[in-house]
């Protein structure tokens, strides 16, 4: 195991210039989906390097429940540091669990919430316009999704607006995106290295529905527009981090500026670009993670194998 088993700690690093350049290079759609796979192929590098380390860094504390011979020499000297280490180990793995529960949690109460809120309107349409001073707009996600919209929302956009509005909503539910946001907003609370990464899920979520509701409305600049002056009147942020929202708190003019650009390409970025030289470096990071990993798993179990009597 050695050394190696510490890596799926910052292999994640490498992810950095991806997220950084996948706004300007990539489609949305693409970098949606690119993004999350890394994240989530990272946390679970990081999650078994975890519970490896706590396995062995504990293996030798009196009353642990794992087998007596899990304590031998051998398997503690496949980590250097272990008592360090299995310390550290354990203060991680309760700090990991706790906080993907606690945003697990939230996300599911504050859906619960919605949906129960939203149960009596009628289900003839999926849009809920709600009698309130505050302008929102965002989507709810289950079965059916819906789409809540405040009169106040409303009020602030012309018709043509509020076209751009409902199609950009409507892209969120169709496109399942509260997914993609908790897996990333779960993977950060795994590996605070994988923030960035994040982030930028959550701005290329909004970039995606950006460009499906221009399409649907046949006008990027009223699209832009649309963006613009929702984003001046809001003043609420979100239920809840892993919803979508129309004019969510963050980088406005990016998407404004996006959508006043000319639409990006379905294809990838050469190789030899800055993006794909970064998209590369990000793919070899999650490979090595995941080699690294599973080898220092193999290391383990041979070694458990070895020092257990038959």
């Amino acid at each position: 195991m050695g050394f190696f088993v510490f890596l799926p700690l910052v292999l994640p690093l490498t992810s950095w210039p991806i997220a950084r350049l996948a706004e300007h290079h990539l489609h949305p759609r693409r970098a949606v989906r690119l993004l999350s796979w890394i994240g989530v192929s990272m946390a679970v590098c990081s999650t078994l390097a975890l519970g490896l380390l706590f396995v062995v860094g504990t293996a030798q504390i009196p009353g642990n429940p794992l087998p007596d011979n899990w304590s031998d020499p051998e398997i503690r000297t496949a980590v250097p540091f272990h008592e360090e280490v299995g310390t550290a180990a354990v203060v991680g793995l309760v700090t990991v669990l706790t906080a993907c529960s606690r945003s697990l949690r939230r996300h599911l109460r504050i859906r619960a919430r919605a949906q129960r809120a939203l149960a009596p309107m009628p289900l003839d349409s999926d849009l809920v316009v709600l009698p309130d001073p505050e302008p929102y707009a965002y989507a709810v996600p289950g079965v059916p999704g819906r789409v809540v919209v405040s009169t106040a929302m409303m009020d602030s956009l012309d018709a043509d607006e509020q076209r751009a509005l409902l199609a950009h909503e409507r892209s969120h539910l169709a496109n399942r995106h509260h997914r993609y946001l908790l897996a990333a907003q779960l993977a950060s609370c795994v590996n605070p290295f994988l923030r960035p990464l994040q982030k930028a899920v959550g701005y290329a979520t909004e970039r995606w529905a950006d460009e499906e509701a221009a399409g649907s409305v046949g006008d990027r600049r009223l699209t832009a527009r649309a963006v613009a002056r929702a984003a001046l009147v809001t003043r609420s942020a979100v239920p809840a981090p892993s919803f979508a929202a129309f004019a969510a708190p963050g980088p406005v003019p990016r998407r404004v500026t996006a959508l006043l650009s000319p639409a990006l390409g379905e294809s990838w970025p050469p190789p030899a670009s800055p993006a794909g030289l970064a998209a590369m470096v990000a793919a070899a990071g999650t490979a090595a993670s995941a080699v690294f990993a599973l080898n220092a798993a193999v290391a383990l179990l041979l070694l458990v194998k070895a020092a257990t009597p038959w």
